[in-house]
């Protein structure tokens, strides 16, 4: 990992960065239905999923998320942090063997409403795809990002 300074006037509506690919297993799965409790049976039991439409196991909706933005934070920026996300959407299920890659993209960027000249907002559109070129899930990542004019 790299730190990097990026404050609020550096970055840029269009960036876009992109990552390699993450190939989901049966025990992330497990583990992640560990830490949860969500042992539902569209993750967990394969005998019944062969019987239903999708006709194998899926993985949870909340393990592509946290695996596909742990994907993106290679880079530190100190001078930003997640505020929260927007819009998710699980559009296709994960199965276990499908890899995953997440592209990135600065799509806003907003003034802070109390407080503008200390801090703005930075909105990413982050896109999960399967190793088909599917899309698997899309979400808004909000950061809130310090201004460079404020440390001054």
């Amino acid at each position: 990992m790299k730190t990097t300074d990026r404050w609020f006037e550096d970055i840029e509506v269009g960036d876009r960065r992109e990552t390699v690919g993450r190939t989901i297993t049966e025990s992330d799965i497990v583990i992640h239905a560990g830490q949860t409790g969500d042992f539902f049976p569209h993750h967990m039991d394969a005998q019944w999923m062969a019987t239903q439409p999708a006709g194998q196991r899926i993985a949870h909706g909340t393990l592509i998320l946290s695996i596909a933005v742990g994907m993106t934070a290679g880079d530190i920026n100190p001078q930003a942090m997640t505020y929260g996300y927007d819009r998710i959407r699980f559009v296709r299920p994960v199965f276990i063997g499908d890899t995953i890659h997440v592209s990135a993209e600065i799509t806003q960027k907003t003034e802070h409403t109390r407080r503008p000249e200390e801090f703005g907002y930075v909105h990413e559109l982050v896109t999960t795809t399967n190793q088909r070129g599917d899309t698997v899930m899309v979400l808004t990542h909000l950061y809130l990002v310090n201004r460079r004019v404020a440390s001054a």
